[in-house]
């Protein structure tokens, strides 16, 4: 295959957006418009990928830092020919060039692929819509050949109703790219160089230029306002939904389901409406996840049912647990299979292990507890003193009864029982029952104090 060169141009300073941070930094399923461009752009195994910035100053590259790009200044902003031009003396001659846009996220990998299988000619990612307004036209002759591209605003009537519009997606030899942008001029409407000039350059020159086309309109949707981000979203989750399905999940509703990141999933996987999963995120067979439940970047094994209004971070739980409802899992939690995690608990930074439980309204925090332990409704291990964290054990076949504070760094060992509404603050012994609790009192003839009268 040929070298590869890959220019994105992400200039733009979205107005529409109404923002002030640069337009291809929003998000659009939980990453950047420009992140998902160079994701893509990486799957093609460039020789060099350079991304022309300009409006935010050094936010852009700033963002984008983690990849493996160069950044190119474009300042004052004079079109997209002239951005181009911007990156050209960080490309050698050798190969391809492919211009890709920042706000435009979602073209696929297949589909520049096929831009880049004539190595010869400029080739132009174009689509039919119905509705073409604000694109450039794609002119043929009556041999259906391409011999150029007009703005709309420089479109007569007819070249109006010509339904093929330019996505502005291309692909030509870097050398010959070189050569056209040498030559644009801005004597047009809006007094821009504009890169689609360079397409009656080539047809002067008797280069080819041939047209691919994408295999979802969506692919070649760029973003300009936060109506357009909106309904891209949209169309994108609606995209990711059918994957799914298409795989064997169950969605009770696809239109009601948000992906930011990637979703893996086993057989018989069953997922309730307004869920939201962020980052990497793998659910194995016949896990079932209840409604609004969000789960980030955790991994659930099979047969585990996650009870609505659930949230889990940075998890890692075992086959056949019980989770929620209103569940929170936070970072470092993991838990054996057959755990029960009930309403109303939180689990941080701490080991379940297998058959064990906490079924209501418990803290448990920075924490180490093993099988068959048995943790009362509101119970808190007190895992913070003011300064410095400090850790529970809690070993195997433990009973906590109900109300129960357990203040770390504390053992409470194995087969123990700790009587209800205790405060533990000492290691307790196996097999015993501990607890702590002040003498119980009754005074007759208490009366409780009356409210009272108020004054005038």
């Amino acid at each position: 295959m040929n070298p590869l060169n890959i220019i994105i141009l992400a200039a733009g300073k979205g107005t529409r957006m109404c923002s002030d941070r640069p337009k291809v930094l929003h998000a659009l399923a939980g990453r950047p418009l420009l992140q998902h461009v160079l994701d893509t752009a990486a799957t093609l195994a460039p020789q060099k990928i350079c991304v022309v910035y300009g409006h935010g100053g050094d936010a852009v590259p700033q963002a984008m830092a983690q990849f493996d790009a160069a950044f190119a200044l474009q300042e004052p902003q004079l079109g997209t020919g002239h951005a181009v031009q911007q990156a050209l003396p960080q490309l050698a001659d050798d190969g391809l060039a492919l211009v890709l846009y920042g706000d435009v996220p979602l073209t696929q990998p297949a589909t520049l692929r096929r831009l880049l299988d004539h190595s010869d000619a400029l080739t132009l990612l174009t689509v039919n819509l119905d509705n073409p307004a604000g694109y450039g036209r794609i002119v043929r002759d009556a041999n259906g050949r391409i011999t150029r591209i007009v703005e709309e605003k420089d479109a007569t009537p007819d070249e109006r109703a010509i339904r093929e519009v330019n996505t502005g997606i291309l692909a030509a030899p870097t050398h010959l790219l070189r050569g056209w942008l040498q030559q644009l001029r801005n004597d047009n409407a809006q007094g821009e160089y504009y890169l689609t000039d360079i397409v009656a350059m080539a047809v002067a020159q008797g280069v080819e230029v041939r047209a691919v086309h994408p295999a979802h309109e969506w692919e070649v949707q760029g973003v300009n306002s936060r109506v357009q981000m909106a309904e891209l979203e949209r169309a994108w989750q609606g995209e990711l939904a059918h994957r799914l399905m298409t795989q064997g999940v169950a969605l009770i509703d696809p239109a009601r389901i948000d992906i930011r990141g990637t979703l893996t999933c086993g057989r018989d996987v069953e997922i309730d409406v307004g869920c939201i999963f962020e980052g990497d995120v793998t659910l194995g067979d016949n896990v079932k996840i209840g409604a609004y439940s969000i789960v980030r970047d955790s991994r659930i094994a099979a047969a585990t049912r996650i009870e609505p209004y659930s949230h889990i971070e940075q998890a890692d739980i075992g086959a056949n647990c019980r989770i929620g409802p209103y569940a929170r899992l936070r970072p470092g939690t993991a838990l054996g299979d057959e755990v029960h995690v009930g309403n109303f608990v939180e689990v941080k930074n701490s080991n379940i292990a297998a058959h064990s439980k906490a079924n209501h309204l418990s803290y448990i925090g920075d924490a180490d507890i093993g099988s068959r332990v048995n943790i009362g409704a509101g119970t808190i291990t007190c895992n913070y003193d003011g300064a410095n964290k400090h850790r529970t054990v809690i070993e195997d076949d433990v009973f906590v009864g109900s109300d129960t504070q357990i203040v770390a760094p504390v053992t409470i060992k194995k087969g123990a029982t700790i009587g209800a509404g205790s405060t533990i603050t000492r290691d307790t012994p196996e097999d015993a029952l501990t607890l702590s609790r002040s003498k119980q009192m009754s005074i007759p003839g208490w009366v409780r104090p009356v409210k009272g009268k108020k004054k005038d």
